[in-house]
């Protein structure tokens, strides 16, 4: 049955479309030209939009790479067009670069602006929250740098590329902190049996506390505490 159904199916137009073999042709020719496009429109954009994309650099790579690609193989869509929207795109990007270098209000209204995540080992909480960042994704960047624990970080910034830049302590000036491998806040305490460091899972607050009722946080005020870590970096 399955051999009947392959003689009969119609190939041309699984293959092709309503498309002619000709077709083919027109298409390497028509990528060809748009490649070319592609190449000419980054150069021009500089090497800034090509290595290290803020959310307007993203837009307009994007918007090259829409224009780019239906011409490419839409027989409807003509060159042409497509590269006179390349041309606005490119023009818009210097038009507003051009506001960007003259105005810091203007640039991080547009690209944004760097925001420290983590100050002294702590949560810089409101900045957190506004960066709609989960603390897993948030704890594998760090992972990725060597971060075991929050106490070896003097600051955490995140850059307007998303990119994450931590800077560190010394290793005889780190303090105990949040651990943040993986499942280490999978068994949050609220009563403590052991006299040690504990830090709040939330924002990261650590403190010396004794066997008893773990209490809230002082600074969010969050009720879960697990065991600190004081483990230095392995450089």
């Amino acid at each position: 049955m399955l051999s009947v159904f392959l003689l009969n199916l119609d190939w041309k137009e699984l293959l092709l479309g309503h498309e002619e073999w000709s077709f083919l042709l027109e298409i390497i020719l028509r990528t060809m030209i748009m490649f070319l496009a592609i190449i000419i429109g980054l150069r021009i954009l500089g090497k800034r939009g090509v290595k290290q994309l803020s959310i307007f650099e993203l837009v307009v790579i994007i918007g090259l790479g829409s224009a780019a690609g239906d011409p490419m193989f839409n027989k409807d869509v003509g060159i042409i067009s497509s590269l006179i929207v390349f041309i606005v795109i490119i023009l818009l990007y210097s038009i507003v670069t051009h506001f960007i270098g003259k105005s810091k209000k203007f640039e991080n209204l547009v690209e944004g602006k760097s925001i420290c995540l983590i100050e002294n080992g702590e949560f810089s909480i409101k900045n957190f929250q506004k960066e709609n960042l989960g603390s897993d994704e948030f704890f594998a960047e760090l992972r990725l740098k060597g971060v075991s624990q929050l106490g070896q970080i003097e600051m955490a910034i995140e850059e307007i590329s998303g990119e994450i830049s931590v800077f560190f302590l010394e290793n005889e000036s780190v303090r105990y902190g949040l651990p943040i491998m993986p499942d280490s806040l999978n068994n949050p305490l609220q009563y403590i049996h052991e006299d040690k460091h504990y830090s709040c899972i939330f924002c990261g607050y650590t403190e010396h506390k004794k066997v008893g009722s773990a209490g809230s946080c002082p600074r969010c005020h969050k009720e879960e505490w697990v065991a600190s870590s004081n483990k230095r970096r392995v450089t």
